[in-house]
């Protein structure tokens, strides 16, 4: 397989100055602020150290909030999954998909402790009309037509292939198949905690009692018929086939991939399968349901998002969740899956009901959005994909070991509606000026106080990964790649270096000596 090294490099063209527009979130109309460039092709190793850098992508468009002025500041966060636990509120959206998927039983109530539907996470992803433009102004054929000349090789060509149907894992749900056959992945939000007053735990405490009596009494009568070994085998019974070594408690709780995996009897009202199926490029099984995906994607974009029957065309869609700068890699060490982009579809009795899409890095999985129909909102799908989403990169993990972390997007504190990510724990928040990682935890108490902070606390640190080295940035201009040293000695315009050391500044110095930044 071919190694990042020997792969074709990352191809950026970065827009000078700063974007202003209407914020999603607050709703103020101008004052959301960020740089941003137009990923023509991406390594998932560049990806993976841009959104270490507070970058994200929103279909080729990648983009990085302006932290200390836009109005509201957008933290990336990163869940641990190899140290997750289901919460109480996590427990019960898993308990209700299996109680739907057994007895066919739909909840009342409809996810009133959900903080809120799918929420666009991009601060751009709403505005398509401007990822139009860019894709427009970048003149795409043109630019592909010049990399043909400078960079295509039939032997580059080979080194990256991968055949579709390996990329296209199932996952039914039944207990005696694999999590790692197809885990789901999407973006999505979680339960808070219930509200002192609300009343939504008033039924809680004598349900929770009535199932501790019923373990113990079943405990006792084991431990009874044979103390010395009983206990144990107790424990193991209730536990499925587990990535994870056994407890060694009887009482410890159950494990994520338990309560996902918990069997449903032979008579089961429904079936839910997974399919992971790579997006860019396209796999066959991709393609061929492409369809019914973008008509769950219109529906929920219509009901949820109020949407006119108009906005969420086909080109949107595409532009928006199909298309991807990542290249599809393959390691030997990596997932069987490869890396790359790619739809975690969510099948309910042969019919999509719900399509998670992510990006599959070096080190994590990351959340890009998910969409759903909305006649299946009472089964907090949200919630659930997102569980089964880190479920998924434990999976990962077993093979590729590197791979550990769930990346959600952007934490907004000042939004009430999106801090529902801080309750996946363990977490953390990428301090904006140093990068470096700082439990979640830690950060509150600051942010309590102010919208913008420095998490590091360390008031020596500085950015490690920042650009030292100007001269050293590679550029692509007129089909050739060339340092920047050499570059700018044919430069007349002032403004040019402002703008490629405002880049530079932003991407840090190993991406800028690894990818081209393309100047026409």
């Amino acid at each position: 397989m071919a190694s990042w090294a020997t792969l074709s490099p990352s191809i950026v063209e970065y827009f000078e100055g700063e974007d202003f527009y209407r914020c999603g979130y607050c709703k103020n109309e101008s004052g959301s602020r960020s740089n941003g460039m137009w990923a023509h092709s991406m390594t998932v190793r560049d990806y993976q150290d841009l959104i270490d850098r507070g970058w994200r992508r929103s279909g080729k468009y990648v983009y990085k909030p302006v932290m200390n002025q836009t109005c509201c500041p957008q933290y990336t966060i990163r869940c641990r999954p190899l140290h997750f636990q289901p919460s109480k509120s996590h427990k019960k959206v898993l308990k209700k998909m299996l109680k739907f998927l057994a007895k066919g039983e739909i909840s009342k109530g409809n996810c009133e402790d959900e903080p809120m539907d799918s929420t666009m996470d991009d601060a751009v992803a709403g505005d398509f009309a401007l990822i139009n433009k860019l894709d427009i102004r970048c003149d795409l054929k043109t630019f592909s037509d010049d990399l043909k000349e400078s960079f295509e090789s039939e032997d580059m060509k080979g080194k990256n292939s991968k055949k579709d149907e390996s990329s296209e894992l199932i996952q039914s749900q039944d207990v005696e198949e694999k999590l790692g056959s197809g885990e789901p992945s999407h973006l999505v939000k979680v339960h808070t905690v219930p509200k002192p007053g609300k009343g939504a735990d008033l039924s809680k405490p004598p349900c929770r009692k009535a199932k501790e009596i019923r373990k113990e009494r079943k405990r006792l009568k084991l431990m009874q018929q044979n103390p010395a070994g009983e206990l144990e085998g107790f424990q193991v019974q209730s536990q499925p086939p587990s990535l994870f070594p056994p407890k060694a408690k009887s009482n410890q709780p159950k494990s994520l991939e338990d309560l996902i995996l918990e069997s449903l009897p032979e008579d089961a009202s429904h079936k839910l399968e997974v399919r992971l199926v790579r997006s860019s490029p396209p796999s066959s099984q991709f393609k061929a349901t492409f369809q019914d995906s973008y008509q769950v994607y219109k529906r929920y974009q219509m009901v949820i998002h109020k949407d006119p029957p108009d906005k969420p065309t086909v080109s949107q869609f595409t532009r928006f969740l199909c298309s991807s700068p990542l290249e599809a890699e393959n390691s030997h060490n990596g997932p069987d899956c490869g890396y790359g982009s790619f739809h975690q579809q969510y099948w309910l009795d042969g019919k999509i009901i719900a399509v998670g899409v992510i990006d599959i890095l070096p080190y994590c999985v990351s959340s890009v959005y998910l969409y759903y129909d909305p006649d299946y909102s009472f089964l907090s799908l949200g919630v659930y994909s997102a569980l089964r989403e880190i479920a998924f990169t434990r999976q990962l993990h077993e093979k590729a070991s590197q791979l550990s972390y769930y990346y959600m997007g952007f934490y907004i504190h000042s939004c009430p509606k999106m801090k529902y990510k801080g309750q996946y724990r363990p977490s953390d928040l990428l301090c904006p000026e140093t990068y470096v990682w700082v439990p979640i935890e830690q950060c509150l108490p600051s942010l309590e106080n102010s919208k913008y902070c420095r998490f590091n606390q360390d008031p020596e640190a500085v950015d490690e990964g920042r650009c030292k080295e100007l001269d050293r940035l590679q550029v692509f201009h007129k089909k050739a790649i060339m340092p920047y040293g050499v570059y700018k000695k044919h430069q007349k315009d002032p403004s040019e270096e402002a703008t490629v050391l405002q880049y530079a500044s932003l991407v840090g110095q190993a991406c800028s000596e690894r990818m081209l930044l393309f100047r026409n």
